[in-house]
C-alpha cells in the first residue's frame, strides 16, 4: 500500500436483513481518477431491500450488478447506486466540485472522473441524491413518450412513480392522475400540484398508463385503467417473485400493449442520439425544480445505516428517500436536508 493510503468504511449486507461497515483501504487516484467524499447516499427502498433480503435471482445475478459494487450476491456484497459528494482530490478543475456518482454507501472513494456527474449549483446535494430515480423515470418518458393531450395514470407514488408524475406534470397532458394508496402520501404530492387519488377514485380509459407499485394489484389496477389499443408501461421489477400479470378477460380484445422499461439500457427513442451520461447530465438539470423535495425522507448518520435498513424493512409508513449524511471534512454531521457540503 502506497504512504498516501487512507482508510475508508463501506456498508456491507452479510446475509438475508443483516449488514455492517466494514473497513477499507484506500490509495491516491491515479491519473483520471478523484478522491470523493461523500456528503450524502440515498437508499433505495425497493432494490436495496430486495438485495438485503437475497431475492436477486441467479439469472439475474450480472444485470443487476451496481457499477462499483463489490463482491456477488447473494452475500456478502457491497452494493448502492446514489451517492452525492465533494472531489477532495484528482484533476485539478474537478477539485472542490460537487458530483454525483452510482458508487455503494461509502464516506470517501476513489473512481475514475469518467464516472462522475458535476451537481449544477441550483440543485443541493440532498435533493442530487434522487439523480438515480429521476434518470430511471426519465428513461421510462422516452420509452413511451405521452403526446399533448393525453389522459395519462402513475400508479404508485413511490420514487421511482413520484419522480415520473414530476416529470409529466410539465407535459400539456389533458388528465394526469398519481393512483397512491396511501393517504399520507397523497396529501404531499397534492401540495406540489399533483393530482393525487385513491385506487378505488382513478379514472379509466387511459391513452398511456405507468405502473411503478411493485404489487400485483396496482398492476391489475394499471392494466384496467388502460384505454382500447393503449401501453401500460412496467417499471416495478419484482425480483425472485413471480407476479401474478391479468391477462386473461379482455386484455386481447382491448389489444393492450404491455412495455418494460428498465434503466439499463437508454430508452429506445433516444438510445442512438444519448448516452448514459448524457442521460444523468439531464436527470440532474431537472432536478432544479424544489417539488422534487417531496421525494426526500429522512436523515440518518451513515453510521447507522444498518438501523435505517432495519426501519425501511418493517415501517411501509416511511416515505420518500431516506437519506444517510456523513460527517463533513471537520467531522461534524449534515443535520437538515437542505444544507450543501
Amino acid at each position: 500500500m502506497s504512504a498516501g493510503a487512507q482508510t475508508a468504511l463501506a456498508y456491507w449486507a452479510t446475509g438475508p436483513g443483516q449488514g455492517e461497515l466494514r473497513e477499507e483501504q484506500l490509495g491516491e487516484p491515479g491519473p483520471g481518477e478523484a478522491l470523493v467524499r461523500a456528503s450524502f447516499s440515498g437508499i433505495s427502498r425497493g432494490t436495496e431491500l430486495l438485495v438485503r433480503r437475497g431475492g436477486v435471482p441467479d439469472s439475474q445475478v450480472d444485470r443487476m450488478r451496481a457499477p462499483f459494487q463489490e463482491g456477488g450476491f447473494p452475500f456478502p456484497v457491497k452494493y448502492g447506486y446514489l451517492s452525492v459528494g465533494v472531489v477532495e482530490r484528482g484533476p485539478r478543475e474537478w477539485v472542490g466540485a460537487r458530483v454525483f456518482c452510482l458508487h455503494p454507501h461509502q464516506d470517501r472513494y476513489v473512481v475514475p472522473v469518467d464516472a462522475l456527474t458535476r451537481v449544477p449549483d441550483e440543485v443541493p446535494s440532498p435533493r442530487a441524491v434522487l439523480t438515480g430515480p429521476t434518470e430511471t423515470a426519465l428513461n421510462a418518458l422516452w420509452d413511451a413518450p405521452p403526446c399533448a393531450g393525453d389522459r395519462v395514470a402513475v400508479v404508485g407514488a413511490g420514487l421511482i412513480g413520484g419522480a415520473l408524475a414530476l416529470l409529466l406534470h410539465r407535459f400539456p397532458l389533458a388528465r394526469l392522475q398519481v393512483v397512491e394508496a396511501d393517504a399520507a402520501r397523497r396529501r404531499q404530492l397534492a401540495d406540489v400540484g399533483l393530482d393525487a387519488v385513491a385506487p378505488q377514485e382513478a379514472q379509466g380509459d387511459c391513452d398511456l398508463v405507468f405502473h411503478a407499485s411493485a404489487s400485483e394489484p396496482g398492476l391489475a389496477l394499471a392494466l384496467s385503467l388502460a384505454g382500447d389499443d393503449a401501453d401500460v408501461v412496467e417499471l416495478s421489477w419484482f425480483g425472485s417473485p413471480a407476479p401474478q400479470v391479468p391477462l386473461g378477460e379482455d386484455f386481447h380484445s382491448r389489444r393492450l400493449r404491455l412495455v418494460a422499461s428498465q434503466v439499463s439500457r437508454v430508452g429506445a427513442a433516444r438510445r442512438h442520439r444519448r448516452d448514459p451520461a448524457a442521460r444523468l447530465g439531464t436527470a440532474l438539470d431537472l432536478l432544479s425544480d424544489p417539488a422534487f423535495e417531496v421525494l426526500l425522507g429522512g436523515v440518518r448518520p451513515f453510521a447507522a445505516v444498518t438501523s435505517a435498513l432495519d426501519e425501511l424493512e418493517h415501517h411501509d409508513d416511511l416515505a420518500g428517500c431516506v437519506l444517510l449524511a456523513y460527517p463533513d471534512a471537520d467531522g461534524t454531521e449534515p443535520t437538515t436536508p437542505g444544507r450543501h457540503p
